[in-house]
């Protein structure tokens, strides 16, 4: 006994921790979404004031690291990039001044490939990405200025071609930076800036071909600028795009779990129901017996008569209660065994008519002390159904057994047997009682749920029936329906599959002749 309470408290502690669990939270699925909904815009106000240049500070980091990327990539590609630049500068300007020149754009490009490799593996913190973005910022910066300084010491030069030498490197300066510095918008304008600034004044001393220069240059600076901010806002999306694919995943990932740990409980839950039926059946039933064994002898005065009639009465009454008792203990076990997938079926072959028959005549009993009249409707020829006897007495007298309760006196209980149109058969018990209401019914349907009905004017019951009619017929493959409408009555409907029916084979004629070849095979065997 002392094993039972132990489970039964271990039952009681987890169902009240998760009862109190369910409180902490949030019911109402409105105010669920609110409350993520203002969180989120709190989240993103918050990182768009701490933001240095996405709007959003958790993008920052993403951002610098694509820039580090691309720059690495392009080192030796911009380093190539130099020859034609000098070629044309040699026109205009001394070996010399080239051989310095190439000497520092190829440092500052080395450099930034450097910076670029260090900012990737950076730390995530707020410092190390400002510091990252400025050391970009002014070394793209840099990069413009030695270009730029090529431009006006050609020009200073007055070489011959000075003005092809400005346009072009603008248009290669442009081009590379709309591509690789577009994911940090300063790096870009940075970039563009001094060039734009050589060209200038390259139009301020050469005012009559200067100026087309100037506007050709501002031009392809503006059409590179739009260039790359859109494709800094391609990244900013893909980003944004990654991130949500990473927190889908993370929540499918967190569902998985959740779901796993629920399983995990609701397999332990399972495991110490059963244990605690298991305990408590059989801590009940053993005094139990004793007690309906005693009441039955005291009721029936075995041992002589009572001096006092109450007494009698006393035993039928405890004699009775203590019946109802174990029907309530064996429903509730047939019940446990049914959800958690242990109830075996004896399987044969069965005529539902024949199974009906038998429980109407338990029944009929029952229903003429009530003046209710029972009215068969069963279809002739029908063929055996491949099912469990008990499992299908057991579905029977249950249907039987609300109808007769629920039927009001000189009522009638019409019990149908039949075909369903895919092949199976089907048993309807129909009542003309009171009915349930449609919202109701799945009520009616659930463990231990009543209807308004019968709490009302219904005898007392277990509201068990239903569900281990459910129940059982699902491990048959069935389906059970239940249509009511109020003041017209009930239909119980159980529906058993057509793979459960067994089809007839048809009568072998003995007198039938036997083709050739089947007389030289038997023969030859």
């Amino acid at each position: 006994m002392q094993g039972g309470k132990s489970v039964q408290h271990e039952i009681m502690s987890e169902v009240t921790a998760e009862m109190i669990e369910r409180g902490r939270g949030v019911t109402d699925s409105a105010q669920v979404q609110h409350r993520r909904k203002l969180a989120s815009r709190v989240r993103l106000a918050r990182e768009s004031l701490t933001s240095i240049g996405s709007g959003q500070r958790r993008f920052d980091v993403e951002l610098l690291r694509i820039f580090a990327q691309n720059q690495r990539h392009a080192t030796v590609a911009q380093l190539v990039l130099l020859a034609p630049s000098a070629l044309l500068a040699a026109q205009s300007l001394k070996l010399t001044f080239i051989s310095l020149w190439l000497l520092l754009a190829a440092a500052a490009i080395l450099a930034n490939h450097h910076i670029s490799r260090r900012t990737s593996r950076q730390a995530r913190d707020d410092a190390a990405v400002v510091e990252s973005r400025r050391l970009v910022v002014g070394l793209a910066l840099l990069q413009s200025v030695i270009f730029a300084t090529l431009v006006t010491f050609a020009n200073m030069a007055a070489g011959k071609h000075s003005a092809a030498l400005a346009f072009f490197l603008v248009l290669l300066q442009g081009a590379l930076a709309s591509d690789l510095v577009s994911p940090v918008p300063q790096a870009l304008y940075a970039w563009l800036g001094p060039l734009l600034v050589a060209a200038a004044t390259f139009a301020l001393r050469n005012p009559a071909s200067g100026l087309l220069l100037f506007g050709l240059c501002a031009v392809a600076s503006v059409f590179f600028l739009l260039l790359g901010l859109r494709a800094y806002r391609h990244v900013l999306r893909a980003i944004e795009l990654k991130e949500e694919k990473d927190n889908l995943i993370a929540e499918i990932d967190q569902a998985r779990l959740n779901s796993e740990e629920a399983r995990r409980r609701a397999e332990e839950a399972s495991l110490a129901k059963s244990r605690f039926l298991a305990t408590m059946s059989h801590e009940l039933r053993t005094p139990l017996n004793a007690i309906l064994g005693f009441s039955e002898v005291m009721k029936d005065e075995i041992f002589g008569p009572h001096s006092n009639e109450s007494y009698a009465e006393y035993s039928r009454d405890i004699h009775g209660s203590g019946e109802h008792l174990l029907a309530l203990i064996n429903e509730i076990l047939d019940l446990s065994r049914v959800e958690a997938g242990r109830q075996e079926l004896h399987e044969e072959a069965l005529l539902l008519s024949e199974v009906a028959q038998d429980c109407l005549h338990l029944m009929k009993m029952r229903a003429a002390k009530r003046d209710i009249t029972i009215i068969e409707s069963f279809e002739p020829d029908l063929p055996r159904l491949w099912a469990d006897e008990r499992a299908l007495r057991q579905i029977i007298l249950n249907l039987l057994s609300n109808a007769v309760k629920f039927t009001p006196a000189n009522g009638t209980v019409t019990v149908k047997i039949g075909w369903t149109q895919p092949g199976g058969q089907y048993l309807m018990v129909r009542d003309n009682g009171p009915g349930i209401p449609e919202a109701e019914i799945p009520v009616v349907l659930s463990t231990f749920g009543r209807g308004s009905a019968a709490l009302k004017d219904a005898e007392e019951g277990t509201g068990l029936g239903l569900p281990i009619v459910k129940g059982l017929l699902e491990i048959h493959g069935g389906t059970f329906l239940l249509r009511s409408k109020l003041r017209e009555g009930t239909d119980a409907i159980a529906v058993f599959p057509p793979d459960r029916v067994i089809a007839l084979m048809p009568q072998l004629d003995p007198e039938a002749p036997v083709p050739d070849g089947v007389m030289k095979a038997t023969r030859a065997a």
